[in-house]
């Protein structure tokens, strides 16, 4: 993928110059102008720090389509699900060319031994989500939860928050957290 021309294409459709990215992302002209085209290869943090003045997520930057019709993508395909999990924890995402999404909606997999890292999470928004299958460790606000195949959780996302799977089968999640920033 071409990052600087897909960086160019987005912040001529958002309207914005160089400069004025620049300023609202908080770095020089000559990092927006070096990207563009393709002198530099900016780190993911950089490519973040650089979105935040559009401002759009990753995934966002990464899976926007320019729609040819006026028609949305309603279904997704179980191949055209982006992996944003990291490790071996895998988190795909639907309706990543669904442009203004409210929440993000995911099918989450949890192999045994597998966990969100030894960090806690925490983000604006609220998280829900159910076990389809298998069982996960949930903890929030220092308190861990074992879910079993049907039971739920919802919380505060600012609070500081893990999963982890310490058994020895997969849990399968199905999650939806706000606002939708992957």
């Amino acid at each position: 993928m071409d990052v600087g021309a897909r960086l160019k294409a987005i912040r001529k459709m958002k309207g914005l110059s160089q400069r004025e990215l620049a300023k609202r992302a908080g770095v020089t002209n000559s990092t927006i102008s070096m990207i563009e085209k393709n002198s530099v290869s900016p780190s993911v943090s950089s490519l973040k720090k650089v979105l935040s003045g559009i401002p759009m997520s990753l995934v966002d930057f990464f899976s926007l389509e320019v729609e040819h019709d006026s028609q949305r993508k309603v279904i997704y395909r179980a191949d055209e699900l982006l992996d944003i999990g990291s490790g071996e924890v895998t988190m795909k995402l639907v309706g990543t060319g669904h442009p203004n999404r409210a929440f993000a909606f995911l099918n989450e997999t949890y192999p045994p031994g597998s966990d969100t890292g030894t960090d806690m999470l925490n983000h604006e928004g609220e998280e829900a989500g159910t076990v389809v299958s298998g069982r996960l460790e949930v903890t929030v606000n220092g308190e861990a939860y074992i879910l079993e195949t049907g039971d739920s959780y919802y919380f505060d996302s600012s609070q500081p928050h893990r999963f982890r799977n310490p058994f020895d089968e997969p849990c399968l999640l199905i999650s939806a957290t706000t606002p939708a920033n992957f």
